[in-house]
């Protein structure tokens, strides 16, 4: 009867640490998704202020029109 009790602990053990694993893995997961929400809110907000700024200079807006392009693309990679 000993020996059934053993295996049932150890069983209880082997549950207890797989759902402990899938409990930190969630963790990591929601900690990544607001660490690529955060990013997306920052590439917005860049990319607003780009949109926002007006210049007749040709090089400025050459300048303007990549660094768009860039945050559009990291955006777009995001997903």
């Amino acid at each position: 009867m000993a020996k059934g009790w053993e295996s049932k602990s150890v069983e209880d053990q082997v549950a207890d640490r797989a759902e402990e694993a899938t409990r930190v893995a969630s963790k990591g997961a929601a900690k990544l998704d607001g660490q690529v929400q955060r990013e997306r809110q920052s590439l917005a907000l860049q990319r607003e202020r780009i949109l926002d700024e007006r210049t007749s200079n040709p090089h400025r807006r050459a300048a303007l029109v990549a660094a768009l392009a860039e945050i559009d693309g990291r955006i777009e990679r995001l997903g």
